[in-house]
């Protein structure tokens, strides 16, 4: 069977980060949610997204495919109903269709002729930025119990102190010496290849992708997620950087996203907590205005190779899009547009051949080719993103 990820109608509520990505490779958990599926499924996948991401991510479409909302996470119950899907089927969870067969030669689909079965079990969905950091505990324990069922971690070092080994799964190459790790909160998965420094105190859940790095005394409370090639030190808590992503300093974050390829400066702090403790409102790019969470603990919001200087602070519920560079005194906005250069006193415009010299270099620190369809991407983005600058 062919399977097929959808952005959904939650697309443009995950925005910054769904401006460089589908819906389907957004990090929650251990996992991006397209490798969840595929791991579940037991079949790669492909997606349906915005047209000028078509060229990175393809959709591949066959005589039969089924289609599948990419903001739901999947579990084995939905997954044994979607598999069971024949023509003419789709899956509706609380009046919302998460999946649908459909074929090559049906021009339109027509929910109004499809058998409806209406999944009852409760479901995880990624419908808002914040849910990435908010749900992050219960996707790391799904993904924990998925990669690690039926198999042995390697052994933990006995110079580290250990809470609760038996919810740590360590991947081979991984190093860990002179560490405190507490598992008594939630699993600590540490994946391929990846380091844990000395002195480093971890709480659970915690899920260290391949070859990142915690550094020297690092202070990490779960839940947390650093994706593949992070490096991260100073204090962080629940918060999820993607992936080549880099926090290698003192500092706090806390409540926060971050994309790939992004950079926080040495000494940089973001509040995760208003001084009135009132609901943190945050940058809706579909209204654009500032929106309630529902949330009193809310940090930052970071799109894919924004980066920012030393001593940065952001303020309470802070949104950066996409190639922001922002550094100097003073707390800037609560919203900095893409391609933004500057801080709280002034504003300009990133121009795109600036960005395209520093991806091109930041990339290929990582071997990585920041090619013509990375760049076509990002020059979207910048024409999209204009109307938010003001110079």
């Amino acid at each position: 069977m062919n399977y097929i990820l959808f952005d959904g109608a939650v697309r443009n509520s995950l925005l910054p980060f769904t401006y460089t990505r589908p819906v389907a490779d957004i990090r929650v958990g251990i996992l991006t949610i397209r490798e969840k599926w595929e791991k579940y499924l037991g079949f790669t996948t492909t997606t349906i997204t915005e047209e000028y991401l078509e060229e990175k991510f393809p959709m591949i479409e066959a005589e039969k495919n089924i289609m599948i909302d990419a903001s739901v996470l999947p579990s084995e119950e939905l997954v044994s109903v979607i598999k069971d899907l024949k023509e003419n089927q789709c899956v509706v969870y609380k009046e919302e269709i998460i999946a649908f067969f459909t074929t090559e030669n049906q021009e339109e689909v027509d929910f109004d002729a499809y058998d409806v079965i209406e999944f009852t079990e409760e479901i995880m969905q990624i419908q808002n930025t914040w849910d990435i950091f908010a749900k992050n505990g219960e996707a790391i324990q799904a993904d924990f119990d998925l990669l690690t069922e039926g198999r042995v971690s390697q052994p933990i070092s006995p110079t580290n102190n250990v809470l609760h080994p038996e919810n740590i799964f360590i991947e081979e190459g991984a190093k860990i010496e002179f560490a405190t790790l507490n598992a008594s909160t939630g699993p600590i998965y540490i994946g391929k290849e990846a380091e844990i420094m000395e002195g480093s105190l971890v709480r659970g859940p915690l899920a260290l992708c391949d070859h990142s790095v915690l550094k020297l005394g690092a202070k990490i409370y779960g839940p947390s997620t650093f994706g593949p090639y992070c490096k991260v030190g100073g204090e962080v808590n629940n918060s999820v950087l993607f992936g080549y992503s880099n926090k290698g300093h003192d500092g706090f974050l806390g409540n926060s996203v971050l994309g790939e390829w992004c950079n926080i400066g040495a000494d940089s702090n973001n509040s995760n907590l208003k001084n009135n403790y009132a609901e943190v409102r945050l940058w809706n790019y579909e209204t654009e205005n500032f929106a309630k969470t529902g949330l009193q603990f809310c940090g930052l919001m970071m799109g894919d190779h924004s980066k920012c200087g030393i001593n940065t602070m952001f303020n309470t519920g802070t949104v950066v899009g996409v190639s922001a560079n922002v550094f100097g005194s003073n707390f800037p906005r609560n919203f900095i547009p893409s391609f933004s250069w500057g801080g709280a006193s002034k504003m300009i415009t990133y121009q795109m051949r600036k960005v395209n010299e520093v991806a091109e270099k930041v990339m290929a620190r990582r071997n990585m080719v920041y090619d013509e369809v990375e760049q076509r991407i990002l020059e979207h983005i910048f024409e999209e993103t204009k109307k938010y600058r003001k110079d």
